[in-house]
């Protein structure tokens, strides 16, 4: 087993596709096919499943993703005392979060992140619907859904708030709203409940049955927006929504729902330098975040 083809392991298990592992390693899709097989019979056994999903880790590709990152680590920590201070770390740390989260909390923390470990490398993944600590989508995650079990280091961050909201050409032209059952007569816009950034958030459709047709989005800025353009009334976080005068809360003292940011990670990654390090900057961010996310 050589490290080098180890570094393909790696790659493949990160992308999950052949094309974007060869893509971040340079080199044709078949080379990483290639290298993936040999590093197989060295196993002696099958590292990855295909699926229509892309490339999926085996029972042992698991393990071995493990023992690959370990000795990932122990290069890149030669590799620091060749040419870093030795407090520094290296790397690649993929942190998945929500869409809010990246636009609304994490830009900051990242300039920051950067200036205390300018060798850091930091992939943002975003997507539509939760990111996934067992299909290792990411080595960080910070989410909505607390896991209730599983081989994962979690640790709460801040809560936060939402609210109803309506942009003010939306109130002057439509019937008032002085309770709940107002929101009937309504236009709604909400998530699309199969394919939400989590199971935890509020769905307007819950409050009320709204009569009129409403308008869904996997996208929270693409709910802003269409609030703010007057197409109707959502359930946003208060934090995103600051004291732009696009938008006006409704119904603020009876609709208010709070929820929470949790941050996990897989046990075996908390010895890896890098890993540890975002780890341990996202946790010292809490005190500062708190108390605006509760707005």
């Amino acid at each position: 087993m050589e490290w080098d083809d180890l570094r393909f392991f790696l790659e493949l298990a990160r992308t999950r596709t052949l094309a974007e592992a060869a893509r971040r390693l340079d080199v044709k899709h078949t080379t990483v096919a290639r290298r993936i097989q040999r590093l197989e019979l060295a196993v002696g056994a099958p590292l990855f499943t295909r699926t229509h999903t892309g490339h999926e880790l085996t029972l042992r590709g698991r393990n071995l993703l493990v023992e690959a990152q370990a000795v990932e680590d122990l290069f890149l920590s030669m590799d620091e005392e060749k040419t870093a201070p030795a407090q520094s770390v290296s790397g690649i740390v993929r942190v998945g979060c929500t869409e809010g989260y990246a636009a609304g909390v994490l830009p900051h923390d990242l300039a920051e992140l950067r200036r205390q470990h300018p060798n850091l490398r930091v992939d943002l993944i975003v997507q539509p619907r939760p990111v996934l600590l067992a299909r290792n989508e990411a080595d960080i995650v910070i989410t909505i859904d607390r896991p209730e079990r599983g081989p994962y280091l979690i640790t709460k961050l801040y809560d936060y708030t939402l609210r109803l909201y309506a942009a003010p050409s939306y109130l002057a032209t439509h019937a008032p709203i002085t309770r709940l059952a107002d929101l009937k007569d309504h236009h709604l816009v909400s998530y699309i409940e199969e394919s939400g950034p989590a199971k935890g958030l509020p769905v307007i459709w819950d409050l009320v049955q709204s009569s009129w047709p409403g308008i869904r989005s996997t996208s929270i800025f693409s709910q802003m927006a269409i609030v703010a353009s007057g197409g109707g009334i959502a359930i946003l976080p208060s934090y995103l929504v600051g004291q732009d005068e696009a938008f006006r809360p409704v119904l603020g003292s009876e609709v208010s729902f709070q929820r929470t940011y949790w941050v996990m990670m897989p046990t075996e990654l908390k010895r890896i330098a890098r890993v540890q390090a975002v780890w341990q900057f996202l946790k010292r961010t809490t005190r500062e975040h708190s108390q605006r996310l509760m707005v």
